[in-house]
């Protein structure tokens, strides 16, 4: 594995984490997320949704993150009927909401 285990080390340590048996140190955290290609904030995200938009975010440089991160703060501020409305004319027409 590209973190320095063997195959069966990896994958008993990694079960090990899912299970809550063992914690991931910060340095293991971000060796594993170099390895999976992903920020490492995709694998502390709390929610399906979050992890999407952390993926998303990672594909961007850092300007378009930093202007990214400006409009979802401005959509969080917005009235929720008026947010709602304007999520719903960006996506695509079968998306669920």
């Amino acid at each position: 594995m590209q973190m320095g285990l063997d195959k069966d080390t990896a994958s008993a340590r990694i079960s090990r984490y899912e299970s809550g048996a063992m914690s991931i140190s910060l340095e293991s955290l971000f060796e594993l997320a170099k390895a999976l290609e992903v920020p490492p904030a995709f694998l502390l995200a709390s929610t399906p949704g979050m992890a999407d938009a952390i993926l998303a975010l990672g594909e961007q440089s850092q300007s378009k993150q930093d202007q990214l991160a400006k409009v979802l703060v401005s959509l969080s501020k917005m009235e929720p009927k008026a947010r709602a409305e304007w999520v719903h004319s960006l996506l695509p027409p079968n998306s669920q909401d």
